[in-house]
C-alpha cells in the first residue's frame, strides 16, 4: 500500500498481529520506492530499549501508548520538514 499511495509519513505500531513494526520498517526501508517515508513508531511497551535499532532504521519517533494526539500530530509534523 506504501508504495502505491506514497504517504508522506507512517505512523505504525510496534505490536501487530502478522508482521510487528519493526520488521515492516526493514521491508519499507530495504525498498527504493518507500525508503524516503518517514516513520514513526507507536508503542504499548512503554519501553524504548531499541533505541539503537530504531535509530538504524531511520525511525523518526517513538511514541508511548497511550499517546496524545496533539503529540502525535507534533511528531509527524516534524518528521515531514
Amino acid at each position: 500500500m506504501a508504495q502505491t499511495a506514497q504517504p508522506d509519513a507512517i505512523p505504525l505500531d510496534v505490536m501487530m498481529p502478522d508482521m510487528d513494526g519493526t520488521a515492516t520498517v526493514q521491508k519499507l526501508k530495504a525498498n527504493p520506492i518507500t525508503k524516503h517515508i518517514p516513520v514513526i513508531l507507536l508503542t504499548a511497551r512503554g519501553r524504548t530499549d531499541n533505541k539503537a535499532l530504531f535509530a538504524e532504521l531511520g525511525i523518526k519517533a517513538i511514541i508511548s501508548k497511550p499517546f496524545n494526539s496533539q503529540k502525535l500530530a507534533d511528531q509527524v509534523e516534524a518528521a515531514l520538514v
